[in-house]
């Protein structure tokens, strides 16, 4: 009948445009809360980073007080450069642009260029690392890079240029100076005067190693235009690198991280909190870095493929990409793991100041502590029971200089076979450096001492631990002599010499003002000369340090075994006992030149998608996000605890968001909108067929 039909129609129509308006609702970004902001009239803030902020919240007059008392603790620290060092380092930049341009000028003219071009070619001098960013320190260094047009090659800046620079009255040390610089040639016939390194144009056709040189401030310049507001991230930076400072984590050569792995930690930090200040963002760091699961890595923006096939981190084309443990990914092209240093050991000791880093500013924030206290370093020399003191030691000054920096170079071989030894737990090597004692003194040298600490496993079965360090430190040793004599700056008598230590003797090695002596009747005395060429060293049962005690008390051993260096680089052999062990002993692997390889249970390959990970109901992003965002959102992010600052990112009773919540209550309401047309269908249905049967028994009355 006519009806019918028109209410058939009528329902196909309306069914349309409910699956309709369901299908937008679901797949575009306006129906998640933060975009809803457009429909009520507000402007959307700029987005920061690869997810979507955690909180949008305000800065309260309570953070603002916090950031007064954080900038008065920091002072005393000399973290801030006055203004007449300051402006000393400016003029001294300042000779040196000069001094650039006029040895450039000199090159072209030897090299017959036209006038036009020599008064036109320029040159330019451009500044990177702490100096860049604004968190330089007192006598501080500056790193500076060197840029030259094409027809300056790399020979004439180590050659003409250096002479130049030791005709300067100024110049007094080219190894030892407040300005570190770098050169890069660029593919361009003059260098203008508003050159941005940041164009990804200027790398085609160069040279490594100068992609290598521009590296450093493509990165730096990055950092800063990916942060919300620059001096709320120069004040958190000057804080947290104190911090690390403190703590003794700060030293990318170790295995810690270095200057430009802070950086990118606290950038994106204030990514995830805007509008934040600095004490807040100081404690949101360590929020967001405690509860991280490595190994993700830490983006600070999506990573772009230029197509110039330079290698970039990729772990999935790059296999070695995926046994990195703590990847911080530069945001500049080609993206490089600043962290691939990275230890399972220093890794374990960094999550763990985490932490503790964040406990202590939970006090902080609740007025039951001041920030001081943030940065009162702890006692490395009383953490641990055993210790393995590293000795380097050369006969003059000069040697002694070059030899220090090759072994420091390679302690973090050490620390990797150290961690691969079936019975060691964790080694922590100390990233400060002490005078060495001499072991004569009519005998003239110059010696640097660094300290590990090590935890030992505790074994049930045996009383006492049979451990045999020998191809482990004699692996290391063996490394570095080799390579001093393949650089030929091997020297008859530089030496290394590996000590193990306890707690209790390390002040007779140790500086007075590091560690006071004790007042002992009996002396235990520390020989720096090896009475065995292969110790093994037999440890008590009951003296072991486990990994949870962390201020283990002292116990009374028998003199500990040194190992001296060899005569010459040898191949290790397979190790001598010094008695009849108490246990069998399992022998540990031998050591390897490549990158360490942690014993225990790898974790998952990082991706540079987000990767797919099991999350508990806590364990919710506290963003604000579409259902495409999603897709681009940090996995690594675990929300924080329920607090009064949440601001947009609250969070209820159950641990689900404000957010999530409504996100959820608009899926059923869209859910319940695609149901009402197959319910006005049924319902047409049964009206077409209570007329149709209407209009028979009609039809059949008349």
């Amino acid at each position: 009948s006519p009806i019918s039909s028109l209410v058939l129609r009528i329902t196909f129509v309306t069914w349309h445009i409910h699956l309709f308006r369901s299908q937008t609702r679901l797949s575009c970004p306006v129906f998640s809360p933060t975009a809803n902001q457009v429909s009520l009239g507000r402007e959307t803030p700029k987005h920061y980073g690869i997810t979507s902020p955690i909180s949008l919240v305000q800065a309260k007059e309570a953070d603002l007080v916090l950031t007064h008392r954080l900038t008065e603790a920091l002072k005393p620290y000399g973290v801030f450069e006055e203004e007449l060092e300051l402006q000393r380092r400016i003029h001294v930049l300042g000779k040196l642009n000069t001094l650039v341009k006029e040895w450039i000028r000199d090159v072209s003219e030897t090299k017959n260029l036209p006038a036009s071009v020599i008064e036109s070619v320029g040159g330019k001098i451009f500044t990177f690392g702490s100096y860049r960013l604004g968190v330089h320190t007192k006598g501080a260094d500056i790193d500076a890079l060197f840029v030259a047009p094409r027809h300056v090659e790399r020979t004439d800046f180590f050659s003409s240029f250096l002479d130049k620079l030791k005709e300067q009255e100024e110049v007094k040390d080219l190894r030892v100076g407040i300005i570190d610089i770098l050169f890069a040639r660029l593919a361009l016939q003059t260098i203008p005067k508003n050159l941005d390194l940041r164009d990804d144009g200027l790398l085609k056709n160069l040279d490594i190693r100068c992609i290598r040189s521009l590296n450093g401030c493509r990165v730096t310049d990055e950092i800063l235009h990916l942060v919300p507001n620059i001096e709320n991230f120069r004040l958190t930076l000057r804080t947290i690198k104190l911090w690390a400072k403190r703590h003794n984590i700060y030293s990318n050569i170790l295995g810690f991280l270095g200057g430009v792995s802070w950086a990118m930690l606290v950038a994106r930090t204030c990514q995830l909190y805007p509008n934040a200040v600095a004490s807040t963002l100081v404690h949101k760091f360590f929020l967001v870095f405690s509860k991280w699961e490595w190994p993700n890595p830490v983006l600070l923006k999506q990573p772009e493929d230029c197509n110039l096939n330079l290698p970039v981190w990729d772990p999935r084309v790059t296999p070695s990409d995926r046994y990195h443990l703590m990847p911080i990914i530069t945001p500049a092209y080609p993206q490089q793991n600043s962290t691939y240093n990275v230890s399972v050991s220093t890794r374990a000791v960094m999550v763990d100041e985490f932490k503790q880093g964040l406990s202590i500013t939970d006090e902080i924030l609740q007025n039951k502590a001041e920030w001081s206290k943030l940065f009162d370093a702890p006692n490395f020399f009383q953490k641990y029971k055993h210790y393995i003191v590293l000795l380097a030691s050369a006969p003059t000054e000069k040697q002694h200089l070059e030899w220090v920096g090759l072994v420091e170079s390679k302690i973090r071989i050490l620390v990797g076979n150290l961690e691969k030894n079936e019975f060691i737990t964790l080694a922590h090597v100390n990233p400060q450096s002490f005078p060495g004692p001499k072991e004569s003194r009519e005998k003239e040298e110059v010696s640097t001492m660094w300290v590990i600490g090590v935890i030992f496993k505790k074994m049930e079965t045996s009383e006492n631990l049979n451990v045999d360090l020998t191809i482990d430190i004699q692996s290391f040793t063996d490394t570095v002599y080799r390579q001093a004599i393949s650089s030929k700056m091997f020297e008859a008598d530089m030496k290394i010499q590996a000590m193990h230590v306890k707690k209790r003797q390390l002040h007779q090695l140790l500086p007075s003002l590091v560690m006071p002596k004790r007042r002992k009747v009996r002396k235990t005395p520390i020989s720096l000369s090896s009475t065995s060429d292969q110790p093994t060293y037999v440890i008590d049962h009951s003296d072991i340090q486990t990994s949870g005690d962390s201020v283990p008390s002292s116990q009374t051993t028998s003199p500990p075994p040194t190992m001296g260096p060899p005569a010459a680089p040898q191949t290790p052999s397979p190790p001598a006992t010094m008695g009849p062990p108490a246990a069998p002993q399992t022998p540990s692997l031998p050591a390897t030149m490549g990158p360490p390889v942690a014993h225990k249970t790898p974790s998952p390959p990082p991706t540079i998608g987000p990767p797919v990970a099991h999350k508990t109901p806590n364990q919710e992003v506290l963003e604000e996000k579409s259902p495409k965002e999603h897709q681009m959102e940090d996995p690594s992010i675990v929300p924080e605890t329920k607090t009064e600052d949440s601001g947009a990112a609250s969070v209820g009773e159950g641990g689900t968001s404000v957010e999530a919540e409504v996100h959820n209550k608009l899926i059923v309401m869209a859910q319940f909108h695609v149901w009402i047309p197959f319910l006005c269908l049924c319902v047409s249905y049964c009206i077409a067929e209570v007329d149709c049967r209407y209009s028979h028994l009609l039809k059949n009355f008349k």
